[in-house]
């Protein structure tokens, strides 16, 4: 009865590291296009902290997924997303895209991937493989989440989603995010696959 409870045991484990089996496809990396305009939140945001756009790093492979760092995005993705109470940045600042750090228990969706961004770079991630995204969601708002360039693909972590999913899993159009080089550039991003969110205009 023991090995059978520890068989399942490990299945669910093997499960719960999905990502880890097989090698990335060309679809597991979102397709790139030139660098392109700086949101004018992320812009103000290093106008008042400078350090958050002078982050440089050497052109390295993105790193690799290995099960240990797997839970640790699920961690900070829970932690981040059940620590804050969402609210808009007109409800707590009196205007729209102001970029911060979450504040006094609330944060927008912008804040909670700089959270993240910060948790996990403080637990050893790479700030080059932690980069800032900009969506479209399938309403046609904007929207904010945290890419997470790995050896299997870019996973986002998402204070609207409770899981960990790979880019082409969600439904949302992507338009840019952060150069993996240069914290303060930003690149565009090519998603064909606006098939799938063909509400958005």
């Amino acid at each position: 009865m023991g090995r059978v409870v520890a068989a399942l045991l490990l299945s669910a484990v093997a499960l719960s590291f999905a990502p880890a089996v097989g090698t990335a496809s060309a679809q597991a990396f979102m397709p790139l296009g030139g660098r392109t305009s700086q949101p004018v939140g992320h812009y103000e945001l290093c106008q008042r902290a400078p350090a958050e756009c002078k982050q440089v790093s050497q052109k390295r492979r993105p790193v690799e997924l290995t099960r240990d760092l797997w839970k640790v995005l699920i961690d900070v993705n829970n932690a981040v997303n059940t620590m804050y109470a969402p609210r808009t940045d007109l409800e707590m600042w009196g205007r729209e895209e102001y970029w911060s750090y979450p504040v006094n228990g609330f944060a927008d969706c912008e804040d909670y991937a700089l959270e993240k961004r910060r948790m996990l770079a403080q637990a050893g991630v790479p700030v080059g493989n932690l980069l800032m995204t900009v969506v479209r969601q399938t309403n046609g708002e904007g929207h904010a989440v945290l890419t997470v360039r790995t050896s299997l693909g870019d996973f986002i972590l998402d204070n609207l989603e409770p899981k960990v999913l790979a880019w082409q899993d969600t439904d949302y159009q992507y338009l840019k995010r952060q150069s993996e080089l240069n914290s303060g550039a930003w690149i565009s991003i090519e998603d064909d696959r606006q098939m799938l969110v063909g509400s958005v205009k």
